[in-house]
């Protein structure tokens, strides 16, 4: 017999001593509940189970029970060998979301993001700087649309780097087109464009860098000649979309932030799905990742109704410069 279970006997002993000696008049409840060191409302509950099911109902119902402190300590040392062995580089967030759809894992957030840290498998969140006040959203999707491209070792198999082109909806934050090329120029800029308006429509505005498929711009850092048309803006005018040029990382900040949250999240999802080539990446891109990406961090618009309208006129493929002019 376990120490546990001992005491418990004694427990029960004094118990049904002292309800003897309160159904004698000789202890009041309140008197009797002190003694056993316990409140009157246990007193009385004990009691009632005595008095329901005998001396087996003064069992303590956590004998034979693991602790629940125990089985925490055990979850989280199954966490920390997952992330070592499967998850190294995901975020806390990023690899919390994996262990909740894939393994059925359940302790919260602030608990698996201090062992990560407290184990030295994650870093702790870099103190922000000062706060810049975000511009507000367009009201409707399809006001105005971002695309731009980020260069990185996006697929961790491949030893070189690729660039990934986005474009996105300001409104809501949700990703309309994205893949992986080797280089971004004007054929890319024209793939983003062609995806987003055959799964959306037109759209009112695109801004963009400067980039010298996107603009001429005759000095470095200068104005953009906007009576001087790319393929890119010859497109977008007769397709009567405006085009916008940016004059400060800080004016694509929403973009930006897209670009760091793909960063974290897409390449560790490529190595965790055994993808390592260029066009296996880009089937993923397509048939979850983004729509998971949507699902997680696009936001709903601040007015009901999109500003996206159907396109009907020529193949896309011409009027975005691929076919014959």
């Amino acid at each position: 017999m376990g120490r546990a279970e001992v005491l418990q006997g004694v427990r029960a002993m004094r118990f049904e001593g002292l309800l003897d000696r309160h159904e004698r008049g000789e202890l009041s409840q309140e008197e009797a509940a002190e003694m056993l060191g316990v409140s009157e409302r246990t007193f009385r509950r004990w009691r009632d189970r005595l008095r329901d099911e005998g001396p087996a109902g003064l069992r303590d119902r956590r004998i034979g029970k693991p602790s629940s402190r125990r089985a925490a300590v055990e979850e989280i040392q199954r966490m920390l060998g997952l992330y070592q062995d499967r998850y190294d580089g995901f975020t806390a967030k990023h690899f919390h979301e994996q262990l909740q759809q894939r393994h059925d894992y359940k302790l919260g957030y602030t608990v698996t993001r201090l062992s990560l840290q407290a184990a030295g498998l994650v870093e702790k969140a870099r103190r922000r700087g000062p706060h810049r006040k975000k511009r507000p959203r367009r009201p409707l999707p399809g006001m105005l649309v971002f695309q731009d491209g980020s260069t990185h070792r996006w697929i961790p198999g491949l030893d070189r780097e690729l660039d990934l082109i986005v474009t996105l909806d300001d409104a809501t934050g949700a990703i309309a087109s994205a893949f992986l090329v080797e280089e971004e120029g004007t054929m890319s800029s024209f793939r983003g464009l062609h995806e987003t308006i055959a799964a959306h429509g037109l759209f009112g505005a695109l801004y963009t860098d400067r980039g010298s498929h996107y603009f001429h711009t005759p000095k470095a850092g200068g104005r953009a000649d906007k009576t001087r048309l790319t393929q890119v803006g010859r497109a977008l005018a007769q397709l009567g979309i405006t085009h916008i040029p940016s004059y400060s990382p800080e004016a694509r900040g929403r973009i930006e932030r897209a670009f760091g949250t793909l960063q974290n999240r897409l390449p560790p999802e490529l190595r965790l799905n055994g993808i390592k080539t260029l066009g296996a990446a880009n089937r993923f891109l397509k048939e979850r990742f983004i729509a998971d990406y949507n699902a997680r961090f696009a936001v709903a618009a601040a007015e009901p109704g999109s500003a996206f309208v159907s396109y009907v006129g020529r193949p896309l493929e011409d009027a975005n410069g691929q076919g014959s002019p």
